[in-house]
């Protein structure tokens, strides 16, 4: 599995505003938007392009431009919508799908309650969005849930990951990609990544942190 740190000075800046305990959700939006993009940018580094024709103020130029049409943006609900805006800032065109998750109280693993994908998965490339790789259990389950649905290519963006949740998706689906800002030390006893960022999608949303 290929993973890459993203370990540019913007991108430690403005992690260590979201560590911040005191970061307001207005602000802790703005910087995880911030790095989401900045993490796109290198995801998307490889992506073909093809030539097109403009007219400039000197006559008609041969340019090249990205086609939206081979890619998809897919939040994993509900934390990965707030970590979106900054993709779509790079990537207006690309159609979003969403999956759905939720934690089966009797198994204890993810279960899909939802999903709506664009069409002509297995002509797209995936950009699987979601701020936190704890266990990697819900990642695990949403990249199958894109291979069931006949995606070939899928790199997954993240804020702060966990080792064990690396080590599963490696052992899950070891043909993905990886960008992150954060590698952190480990997960604790109730499975939250330390030192991490607390609960993404409360601060994202400003809802209540327990």
């Amino acid at each position: 599995m290929k993973t890459i740190v993203v370990d540019h000075p913007l991108v430690r800046h403005k992690l260590g505003k979201l560590r911040d305990i005191q970061t307001d959700p207005v602000h802790f939006r703005q910087f995880a938007g911030e790095i989401a993009a900045l993490l796109a940018f290198e995801a998307t580094r490889d992506l073909p392009t093809e030539t097109d024709q403009v007219q400039t103020w000197a006559g008609p130029l041969q340019v090249q431009r990205v086609r939206g049409d081979e890619l998809t943006l897919v939040p994993i609900l509900r934390a990965g919508l707030g970590f979106l805006p900054g993709v779509q800032a790079l990537l207006p065109s690309a159609p979003v799908s969403v999956i759905g998750l939720r934690r089966n109280e009797a198994t204890h693993r993810p279960e899909s309650y939802y999903q709506r994908f664009a069409d002509r998965m297995d002509q797209r490339t995936a950009l699987l969005i979601d701020p936190m790789l704890a266990t990697g259990g819900s990642a695990v389950a949403a990249i199958q849930l894109l291979k069931d649905a006949g995606c070939k290519r899928i790199k997954c963006i993240f804020l702060v990951a966990a080792p064990e949740g690396l080590a599963a998706l490696e052992a899950a689906h070891p043909d993905i990609e990886v960008y992150v800002a954060a590698v952190d030390e480990r997960l604790d006893e109730n499975a939250y990544i330390r030192p991490g960022l607390g609960d993404a999608g409360d601060r994202l949303f400003g809802t209540p942190v327990d």
